[in-house]
């Protein structure tokens, strides 16, 4: 393992082999990445916060080294299929945290099966696309990844990094995310894009019942400020948290502040 990257498992879920790294002991966290990552994604979270944490950071179906869910997948398969996820691991009310996409994930597991996580935690979320978008945007964004999953990797970087990053992020966060989008799967991202661009789980925010955080960058362009401040509002007793100057991917380009918000949300969590 370099850089406390832990090494893949695999569990077979409803059919599909998914990857997933493990580490640490303690109360379970559960890392769901966004799109055009994988769990490589969450490196600096699994080597931090495995010291009090049993952290397991999954390669969403569809991406990394997992399998390719049928093409007629919603919002809904992937929520059951997160399901069955954490329930072949036996993870006991796990601290379910999706950033971005896997945020949308996060809400989709919840819908299907609100008993599985003890507590959320939604970086850079929405609740899906049209959930928390206005229609135009959502098209565009569609059309957008319409055109990229035609592009080479490095095209698709060059485009998108402005709008996840700032202008300093360092080369090796720049570099992995480089690698990540290199080794995107173009049917497993369709699928996922699919579901994401028509996903509305607004009606699932006023049901949650677990202690739920809501974790953005201030310089989020992607999922902004305005974004989570409706989800504030709409998620009975959430708490909003936001890192000064930190863009749309925070636990990359400030992974300290995001460990610590997360480490004092999922600490008090879990003594819940």
């Amino acid at each position: 393992m370099a850089g406390g990257l832990e090494s893949l498992a695999r569990v077979d879920v409803g059919g599909l082999s998914l990857a997933y790294r493990r580490a640490g002991a303690g109360p379970p966290l559960v890392l769901l990445h966004g799109a055009y990552e994988d769990s490589r994604f969450w490196r600096e979270q699994i080597s931090d916060l495995s010291d009090e944490f049993t952290v397991v950071a999954l390669d969403a179906p569809g991406f990394g080294a997992s399998d390719d869910p049928p093409p007629s997948w919603t919002m809904a398969d992937y929520g059951h299929c997160l399901a069955q996820f954490i329930e072949a691991l036996a993870l006991r009310k796990p601290v379910v945290l999706g950033l971005s996409m896997g945020s949308v994930l996060a809400l989709a597991l919840y819908e299907q099966r609100p008993d599985l996580p003890g507590s959320l935690v939604l970086a850079s979320a929405y609740a899906g696309w049209a959930g928390s978008l206005p229609p135009h945007e959502v098209q565009r964004r569609l059309e957008q990844a319409a055109r990229d999953l035609e592009a080479p990797p490095e095209q698709i970087l060059a485009a998108g990094l402005s709008t996840v990053l700032t202008p300093t992020a360092p080369q090796h966060v720049v570099d992995l995310l480089a690698e990540m989008v290199r080794d995107t799967h173009p049917a497993g991202m369709r699928v996922a894009l699919n579901a994401l661009g028509p996903a509305d789980l607004g009606h699932v925010l006023d049901t949650i019942a677990v202690p739920t955080l809501l974790l953005y960058g201030e310089a989020d362009q992607r999922s902004p400020v305005s974004v989570g401040q409706d989800l504030h509002a709409r998620i009975p007793g959430s708490t909003l948290v936001l890192i000064p100057g930190a863009p749309h991917l925070a636990n990359l380009e400030q992974p300290q502040a995001f460990n610590q918000a997360v480490r004092v949300f999922a600490r008090h969590a879990a003594r819940l």
